[in-house]
């Protein structure tokens, strides 16, 4: 195929899905100066293997070269994001709807919107393991069908479902940790106030 050729090929297979491929580089490193490093590189990994592409699902195959693209960066820059932590969840809890509320919430994206900002959602996101956080931006974010999570990140459909049944649980449990923490807060300092002891004397 001549280079002309080649190169339109796949900009016009590539750049409608611009925004995916920042997005999910955005939500894996935590920040956009990193995010900007790993879309590069998926974009010149994908051009150097264009030929390798079986004319499947395009947008599949490029996020699978977010995820492997990322995974390669976070290794080089020994980034904590990558770390497979130990599992956060006690037996089978992980694999209900019960909660700390006692009742199944509503959908994480749903609770999200109405109750934590943009960079409280990045924030909370990040502390969730990266097996499952993955999992969750595609099926949430990039509205992916189980199948298609399962091929980007190499596992079967169950252990997808399975990782992103934990990840909801993980993100509700520590939006509600984070609501705890705001509403003490207040309290805390209403008391140390009223505890204060008064720096004004009587003449």
């Amino acid at each position: 195929m001549p280079c002309d050729d080649r190169t339109r090929n796949f900009e016009l297979l590539a750049l409608p899905h611009r925004e995916a491929v920042h997005n999910l580089a955005a939500w894996l490193t935590g920040n956009m100066t990193d995010a900007e490093d790993v879309a590069q590189e998926v974009y010149l990994r994908a051009f150097r293997y264009f030929d390798a592409y079986q004319r499947g699902n395009y947008r599949l195959w490029l996020l699978t070269i977010v995820r492997n693209t990322f995974i390669s960066w976070a290794k080089v820059k020994r980034a904590s994001r990558l770390e497979f932590y130990g599992d956060p969840f006690i037996g089978d809890a992980a694999d209900t709807e019960e909660t700390v509320w006692g009742a199944a919430p509503c959908d994480p994206e749903i609770l999200m919107m109405q109750h934590a900002n943009n960079e409280l959602l990045k924030r909370l996101i990040q502390h969730i393991p990266v097996e499952y956080r993955e999992v969750l931006l595609l099926r949430e974010f990039e509205d992916m069908a189980y199948k298609d999570i399962a091929e980007i990140t190499g596992v079967p459909i169950g252990t997808v479902m399975s990782r992103l049944s934990r990840a909801r649980m993980a993100l509700r449990r520590l939006w509600l940790r984070e609501a705890q923490m705001e509403t003490a807060t207040p309290a805390t300092a209403r008391a140390g106030s009223v505890n204060r002891p008064s720096t004004l004397h009587s003449r």
